[in-house]
């Protein structure tokens, strides 16, 4: 039977715009590399996954009573996406993301949240009637919200799976209940401890502060082209990348990653490891396509693939 997954996070309607190179202070750029408005938001392209992955997904989040929320809406009914917990704001628009992506497939993004700020105790609490066996976070809606989430199924024994970004080094992790998985990228990694993730032993500074902070089972960084690096408290393994066909854009990397990575080990009995080089496939397919959560593959996709890279399945 499928795992059910209470994904409480953010909905965007991301502007994506392919440049050459991003200008510089000043600068004006013509390009011609093409513009479009594709489905995002750390939430709703991890719900995107989740969905793909083979999981049944429950998506808790906040739309603006505007074209591009009823948009996402009809996207992620489309997608097999629960919708039940999602709810309107009319007083806020949707949330809405610039994606500037260079042609070295590197991207920067800047969120104007909309009504993901303004999702309430009592749309988290509500979507908690699902019944799920894990609730999955991100940080793109207000801290206070994921802290109210996180005691929630802490208090229902949910295990509790966390992607940490975007980042701030004024969160208060150390108030978020135990939790199965905690995972930064490099750059939040960076912001929550002070230490860039550059090799083993920095990543494994950075990896004890962090599980001095955050009352988890596993800190997972995730590395980009590097793999993953993963953390106990006593012992650390680290996960070696797969090669991707090629680096088109790396937009939703790290959702598809960390939704991979818990599906996997939500349905294989707890293996860390597997889960995560689960997830460093599923990620791998995700920077060879355009787009957010166009570019997640499918369970199938991603199993064809690691057989494709002789990986037992």
């Amino acid at each position: 039977m499928a795992k059910k997954v209470l994904i409480i996070g953010s909905s965007n309607m991301d502007l994506s715009m392919n440049v050459f190179k991003v200008p510089e202070a000043g600068q004006t750029v013509i390009d011609d590399g093409g513009v479009a408005y594709t489905p995002g938001g750390k939430g709703g392209n991890s719900a995107i996954a989740f969905a793909k992955l083979g999981a049944e997904a429950v998506f808790c989040t906040k739309l603006g009573a505007d074209i591009h929320g009823q948009k996402l809406y009809n996207f992620y009914k489309e997608s097999h996406i629960n919708t039940s917990y999602i709810k309107v704001d009319h007083d806020n628009p949707t949330g809405f993301a610039v994606v500037i992506k260079e042609d070295s497939g590197e991207n920067r993004i800047i969120v104007y949240p909309g009504a993901n700020n303004y999702i309430s105790n009592d749309n988290i609490v509500d979507a908690f009637n699902c019944e799920p066996d894990a609730v999955y976070l991100g940080f793109e809606i207000p801290f206070s919200q994921v802290l109210t989430a996180a005691k929630v199924a802490a208090a229902r024994g949910i295990p509790i799976f966390i992607d940490a970004a975007p980042a701030s080094k004024d969160y208060p992790l150390e108030n978020l209940p135990e939790v199965e998985v905690f995972s930064p990228n490099e750059t939040e990694t960076l912001e929550y401890t002070g230490i860039t993730p550059a090799g083993s032993e920095s990543c494994l500074r950075a990896a004890y502060s962090l599980y001095s902070k955050v009352k988890c089972k596993y800190i997972v960084i995730k590395l980009g082209a590097r793999g993953a690096f993963i953390y106990d408290g006593k012992h650390f393994d680290v996960i070696s990348p797969y090669k991707p066909p090629k680096v088109v854009d790396t937009t939703a990397a790290g959702d598809t990653f960390t939704a991979a990575l818990t599906i996997d080990y939500l349905s294989n009995g707890g293996d860390i490891k597997q889960a995560a080089r689960y997830g460093a496939a599923a990620a791998a397919i995700a920077v060879s396509r355009p787009g957010a959560s166009s570019s997640v593959p499918s369970e199938g996709e991603v199993i064809e693939f690691m057989r494709s890279q002789h990986v037992g399945f």
